[in-house]
């Protein structure tokens, strides 16, 4: 096609395209797509491939307009892609039911789209990077098969005070200059000492919960996140009741077979070795994150491109799944990944910037260092992660497949290596790791300002 084509710029990462298809190009497609539709269409009185060309555009005059604009759209859109060097991230926002190709005459469209950031990227070799390094001892391992097992504990009723790891059934509400929030909003958590919602966090909660038995109340007071979802709480001060409903102790598995044959394990030392690894994993993951964001602070530090305010925020879930991923695969129990989970949401949006870039980032270095992920690379982090969650490969891999996550993995393990080439040419200085922030945090899947559509105030 000669195709006559206008770009500009609309704003960051986004484009409007004005496209020209020229009367001769359609009236070609038209006559390939008449020659097809004739040596297939079935007309009374006309032996196959014999009737007409008027004929068979006046008997399947919408079938042929719309087989014409399919083709058109196609094309024309196929052959953009390659004459310019516009990288889509979405689907152009293109109204395709309410164009019209003419009889006579070029066809002209436009639509915007939001494209890849355009960027020169700047030197990534000998970088120097303080890398946190941390040894794993006998004592780590104790810790972390206890953690491991908290995952098939029993919980047994206590008719005792609260103590730290018990877990407590809540009945909460919430209140906010008078007017109310939530009302009988029910959780179970663990008491560590954080609570963390989906909005906001309570640090101390152990010291909160300390000495209450079912029956008692506490109250206190919580700052919603500063990101919250509810636009109009963010900062705001809530108070919080809550109600103990029931306290459970937690009661650990027998070391036996049966529970060696649910982790898939054969003996105790096979199961302590498969947490080491574990814990090295997630020390490897705690330092990548640590190694990442120097890097990338590096790297971006010259960048003065932007995204979209409405793509970050498109963006906020799929960003928030790939980190979660991510800890998945590094072998982190799931009360640990929902303490992070709840983290990011309550900074979701610079969170989700920043990774976005990050990813640019390190998409744009694996094209240029030619990375590749193998099939053994994503079966070796499906193992990983089933093993850490006591799920069996296969049903794993099956349910990420139909989920269509798989390719999520595929870009975290393409973006690791990315970052691996870095470091490959960095220089090091080792600094002392601290430890995980997710350790003593319990969070729950329970949002504070749970609508942001219902307007909040003192009650009338």
């Amino acid at each position: 096609m000669t195709l006559g084509v206008d770009v500009k710029d609309i704003g960051p990462c986004k484009k409007h395209v004005k496209v020209k298809v020229p009367q001769d190009d359609i009236a070609h497609i038209r006559n390939f797509v008449l020659d097809e539709m004739k040596s297939k269409a079935a007309v009374p009185g006309f032996r196959p491939g014999k009737a007409p060309k008027d004929i068979i555009a006046k008997r399947f005059g919408r079938e042929l307009d719309d087989e014409i604009k399919q083709k058109v759209l196609i094309g024309s859109l196929e052959q953009l892609s390659q004459d310019t060097n516009i990288e889509p991230i979405n689907e152009p926002d293109l109204d395709v039911e309410n164009l019209t190709i003419p009889d006579v005459g070029d066809f002209e469209y436009e639509f915007q789209v939001e494209v890849r950031p355009a960027f020169d990227l700047p030197a990534y070799d000998q970088i120097t990077i303080k890398r946190p390094v941390r040894e794993t001892g006998a004592a780590d391992v104790d810790e972390a098969q206890q953690r491991f097992l908290e995952q098939y504990a029993e919980l047994v009723p206590s008719d005792g005070a609260v103590e730290p790891g018990d877990s407590v059934k809540i009945c909460a509400s919430f209140a906010y200059q008078g007017g109310t929030l939530q009302e009988h909003a029910y959780f179970t958590a663990r008491v560590r000492s954080t609570l963390r919602f989906e909005d906001g966090e309570i640090t101390d909660f152990d010291k909160l919960l300390a000495g209450a038995k079912a029956g008692d109340t506490r109250e206190t007071t919580i700052t919603i996140s500063k990101e919250a979802e509810n636009v109009a709480m963010r900062g705001e001060k809530v108070q919080a009741t809550f109600k103990i409903e029931e306290v459970d102790r937690v009661k650990l598995p027998e070391l036996n077979r049966a529970l060696f044959q649910r982790v898939g394990v054969e003996t105790i030392d096979e199961l302590r070795l498969e947490i080491e690894q574990a814990l090295q994993r997630q020390t490897q993951y705690d330092q990548r994150q640590a190694v990442r964001k120097q890097v990338l602070d590096k790297i971006t530090a010259s960048a003065t491109w932007e995204l979209p305010e409405d793509l970050v925020l498109k963006q906020v879930e799929n960003a928030m799944y790939r980190e979660v991923l991510e800890m998945q695969q590094a072998g982190y129990t799931e009360p640990q990944i929902r303490a992070r989970e709840n983290e990011l949401r309550q900074h979701q949006v610079s969170m989700t910037r920043r990774a976005m870039k990050e990813h640019f980032i390190l998409d744009k270095i694996a094209t240029q260092e030619s990375i590749d992920v193998s099939e053994y690379d994503i079966e070796a982090e499906l193992h990983y992660m089933a093993m850490s969650r006591g799920e069996n490969v296969r049903r794993l891999r099956a349910r990420m497949k139909k989920s269509g996550v798989i390719e999520n993995l595929e870009a975290q393990i393409r973006e690791r290596k990315a970052v691996d080439v870095i470091l490959s040419k960095a220089v090091f200085e080792d600094v002392p790791m601290e430890n995980s922030s997710t350790l003593n945090v319990e969070a729950v899947e329970l949002e504070i300002c749970h609508n942001p559509d219902e307007p909040v105030g003192p009650k009338a």
